[in-house]
């Protein structure tokens, strides 16, 4: 499936719990030589009750995430098409938490994903104390970004034009900083207005994507948290646009847009 071309490998759980290792994660994920993918999205059984599914995340070098916002949307849509009495609205749990998704009249899904973590060890980030924004030399370069998790952690650096942003040199060096215990997303955002922007993001464990659903909301809530956005804000992404909601400190984001399946088969490992 994909979500504006941020794409995913869904497959269910098989018996007994027997799940590639990283090295067949990476082979799977060849464009080439594999399957192709951004993230695999594991479906195993409800881990609580009331949720319909837990999910696991492996990007495309083998690495386990927490959240996703894009993959969490497919898999709502995954869940409905595969059973047609599901609910429309669902509880899905993974190590980001449980989140709620809701699959709408017109195909498009919207995934609450939580409140925003903006404390330094939440992120998680080595800093000693919560800035709006911090300041680091990364790649040669003295850059500032605000730092956030929204089930993952994200930095969020404010720029001129995306199309001229050094996302693949800064977002390398910043996404293995130190600094982040657990690595970082790096999110490029350039606001247009109060309530659109356009984004580019490098992925931890995969690289620049198309479209990234934390990464879009991460974007706004940093630029909200600094007074520049609204609570209603459309990203434009390379892939497309996704739509966020966030009406501010404490409250929930919320993250729309379409999700549609690409093709089905199977692969043997």
């Amino acid at each position: 499936m994909h979500a504006l071309g941020n794409d995913f490998m869904i497959l269910e759980a098989p018996p007994g719990g027997v799940l590639p290792n990283r090295a067949q994660w990476r082979a799977l994920a060849d464009r080439h030589t594999g399957v192709g993918f951004d993230q695999a999205l594991v479906l195993e059984p409800p881990r609580s009750a009331g949720s319909h599914t837990y999910y696991r995340i492996y990007n495309a070098d083998g690495s386990e995430a927490g959240q996703c916002g894009n993959g969490a949307r497919c898999i709502a849509r995954y869940l409905r098409m595969r059973e047609r009495d599901a609910p429309a609205t669902l509880r899905m749990g993974s190590a980001g938490g449980e989140i709620e998704a809701r699959v709408l009249a017109d195909g498009q899904v919207a995934v609450d994903l939580g409140a925003p973590e903006f404390e330094p060890a939440g992120v998680p980030f080595l800093a000693p104390t919560r800035e709006a924004t911090y300041s680091m030399e990364v790649a040669g370069e003295n850059i500032e970004f605000g730092a956030v998790s929204m089930g993952n952690p994200h930095a969020v650096l404010r720029v001129a034009a995306i199309e001229n942003a050094d996302v693949s040199g800064i977002g390398a060096a910043l996404q293995a900083h130190p600094r982040f215990p657990q690595q970082v997303n790096v999110g490029f955002m350039q606001i247009v207005d109060s309530a659109h922007i356009r984004l580019r993001v490098y992925e931890r464990g995969v690289g620049e994507t198309r479209a990234c659903g934390t990464g879009a909301c991460a974007a706004v809530v940093v630029g909200r948290n600094l007074g520049l956005l609204g609570a209603e804000v459309e990203v434009h992404v390379p892939g497309g646009r996704l739509g966020v909601h966030w009406d501010g400190p404490g409250q929930h984001a919320w993250l729309t847009g379409p999700a549609e399946v690409a093709f089905t088969g199977h692969a043997e490992f």
